[in-house]
């Protein structure tokens, strides 16, 4: 017998091309813009390309870029004709140099907010009510679902793999054509 689930996610076993940002301005004061994750040494960045490799996917791109509205705005967009989901990983938190929402968040034609729900529901074992300092958020933008997480290298896993990765073909069966 065919449970809810599984036929609500029926035809969205699908390939899809994920692009990938990693924000954070000390790594990019250190490395400049780079090509690949590796050349940063950033373990998130690395960590993404993983989950989404191990399951399939294909990795359209990787970017590198500070802490800065303008420059993560332009980073995202330079994606959106090429990629099917843009996942970026950092400038979640409460600092004042933590801008990915304001500057996404905007941009977002639909929100997503129970994705940020879950994360925190999810983040709990791992942070306990230190859940509460992240804004994580995702939303929708010119056909692309957009996916904003916490820089962590812990939070970056449970988000791909519990998260993004097994609901990312049920989001864009959902999405206008």
């Amino acid at each position: 017998m065919t449970s809810v689930v599984e036929e609500h996610k029926k035809g969205t076993e699908n390939a899809y091309r994920f692009a990938l940002i990693t924000i954070s301005t000390s790594r990019y004061q250190k490395y400049g813009s780079v090509s690949s994750p590796a050349d940063a040494e950033d373990f998130s960045g690395e960590k993404m390309i993983e989950c989404v490799e191990k399951e399939g996917n294909d990795v359209v791109g990787y970017s590198l870029v500070p802490d800065d509205m303008d420059l993560i705005q332009n980073a995202v967009k330079k994606y959106l004709d090429s990629a099917d989901v843009i996942v970026t990983s950092g400038g979640t938190g409460l600092a004042s140099s933590d801008v990915t929402i304001e500057a996404l968040a905007p941009l977002f034609k639909k929100s997503l907010p129970g994705f940020g729900e879950l994360f925190r529901y999810k983040s709990i074992d791992q942070i306990g009510s230190a859940v509460i300092l992240t804004r994580a958020a995702a939303g929708i933008l010119e056909g692309t679902v957009i996916f904003c997480l916490p820089g962590s290298p812990k939070a970056v896993e449970l988000a791909m793999d519990e998260i993004i990765l097994p609901e990312a073909g049920h989001i864009m069966r959902h999405l206008p054509d």
